[in-house]
């Protein structure tokens, strides 16, 4: 699915109108249609609907929503902001059909507002400002936002909670801007909603499809995509008949130090449980009889070290490498890991320490192997870029650095992105955040090497690693819970994952 800027979600309107004979009062009158359904849906009767509504067509839809509403017998109750006295022509049109419907609570707000009382019970409409607006929100809209997130009532955003922008808020006024409990967003969902600060105003939000011009969809160029279920089964590929263990690759795992053997343990359990022909984990001494124990399916390389990675290994009977779990950043491992990565010419992934040692020495990064994937948290970003004030900031710079050193970065958490060498953006939809626990990432590592190991390429390995890691985090959330989850509980998911993905609907 594309997300489109809000000055292309605005383009996709006018080409729709124009294209398929729809007038714009009628495509607003559908999404009214389906804002209203969407609400009813919810919510019964019993509840007072507040609607407040602004001067564009944000306002426009709002004020055919509680038209619509009246007609279905809900208590409703309007507030139009009109403090410049200039209206859209739909917004125009709805006051009048809002008029000739017989509704008796309309209240035009030029200057002073007397604010209803609001209570829990109560339904609050925001369609005070959609994705056209560029600003911070200031003085008399300001205060109505201020008035709205006070209230004990619940919240529904058209659209895009008010004072909300599409895509970058680095210089918005946070408590300007509505606090929605649901966003009904009409066709495509903002990039902003993506973005961990923005929670509290888009904590669940919703697609309203009402019929935006597909061709329009299609033709438009953009950066930023949410994966489909769709996409990854037809990434997969299926298994020969008289296929063998030669035909799905060979993976090196250089993992663990000492007291970190679990994290080399979760990966190589995770990279077997993702279809990879043959494993061999390279380790420090003092985890070789841990992993022969609990992965008896992987074979292992002892490193000359007794507790830390400390030599680099030969990579020429494997097809795909990763390193870094639990490795440490001891100088003696640090400098091994630089060698070894500077050295590799099969697909690489890099994770954890391997991510912080090149952090440290970032002279080596230049060196790091073209389309390598690195998998970064957060905070393992911004050692490579830099300290960031907000998500879109910390994007931005994944991106610019995907760019400059022709890598793949897999920036992990909630709608984990893929960040593609071309600057694509592939946001993940699966996963919640019982899966934010030690051992997570490692998995994650597990899988991408048992995919670049079977020949996919890094960026079907990256999209397809991060939709069946989230996916299998999602079947233990259902038999766990979140707050039990552990590491293991994803790697023992993977195979309902795998089965489900590719089972034919």
């Amino acid at each position: 699915m594309k997300i489109l800027n809000c000055k292309q979600q605005k383009e996709a309107d006018a080409y729709t109108i124009e294209h398929e004979g729809i007038l714009s009062i009628n495509l607003m009158e559908k999404a009214a249609g389906m804002l209203t359904e969407a609400i009813t849906r919810r919510w019964d009767k019993s509840h007072r609907i507040v609607v407040f509504a602004g001067p564009g067509n944000n306002g426009g839809d709002a004020l055919a929503v509680a038209r619509m509403l009246f007609l279905k017998n809900y208590q409703v109750e309007v507030f139009l902001f009109n403090v410049t006295g200039q209206l859209s022509e739909e917004c125009l049109t709805n006051i009048r059909r809002l008029k000739e419907s017989g509704f008796p609570n309309y209240t035009e707000v030029s200057s002073q507002f007397q604010a209803p009382k609001l209570t829990e019970h109560d339904i609050v409409v925001d369609g005070l400002f959609g994705s056209g607006l560029n600003r911070p929100l200031n003085g008399g809209f300001a205060a109505v936002v201020k008035f709205i997130n006070a209230s004990p009532a619940t919240v529904v955003s058209i659209d895009v909670p008010s004072g909300l922008m599409g895509e970058d808020n680095s210089y918005n006024v946070r408590q300007n801007i509505i606090q929605a409990d649901l966003t009904l967003s009409i066709q495509m969902p903002k990039l902003s909603f993506l973005f961990p600060e923005n929670e509290e105003f888009t904590s669940h939000w919703e697609l309203l499809d009402i019929g935006i011009s597909r061709e329009y969809i299609a033709q438009a160029e953009t950066r930023y995509f949410i994966t489909e279920e769709q996409e990854m089964r037809q990434l997969i590929r299926p298994r020969r008949t008289f296929a063998h263990k030669g035909n799905f690759g060979h993976g090196l795992l250089i993992a663990g130090s000492y007291g970190m053997g679990g994290a080399a343990v979760l990966a190589a359990r995770a990279c077997m449980r993702s279809g990879i022909g043959l494993l061999t984990v390279h380790s420090p001494i003092c985890n070789h009889q841990l992993l022969q124990t609990i992965v008896p399916e992987a074979m292992v390389q002892d490193d000359v070290h007794e507790r830390f990675f400390a030599e680099p290994t030969d990579l020429d009977n494997y097809q795909a490498m990763a390193i870094g779990p639990g490795l440490s950043q001891e100088e003696i491992t640090a400098q091994a890991a630089l060698d070894q990565v500077s050295n590799c010419f099969i697909p690489l992934v890099l994770d954890a320490d391997a991510l912080n040692i090149f952090s440290a020495y970032r002279s080596y990064l230049n060196r790091l192997p073209k389309h390598s994937i690195l998998t970064p948290h957060v905070k393992e970003l911004e050692r490579l870029v830099g300290r960031c004030s907000n998500s879109f900031e910390r994007l931005s710079k994944a991106k610019e650095l995907a760019g400059e050193l022709q890598v793949y970065i897999i920036l992990k958490g909630a709608w984990t992105t893929v960040i593609t060498p071309e600057g694509n953006c592939y946001f993940n939809p699966t996963g919640n955040p019982g899966m934010a626990t030690g051992g997570s990432g490692d998995v994650l590592t597990g899988i991408l090497l048992s995919l670049l190991a079977q020949g996919y390429t890094q960026e079907e390995a990256c999209r397809l690693g991060v939709y069946i890691h989230g996916l299998a985090g999602d079947i233990a959330c259902m038999r766990m819970g979140e707050i039990s989850m552990t590491a293991g509980d994803i790697v023992n998911a993977l195979p309902e994952a795998w089965k489900k993905l590719t089972t034919s609907k």
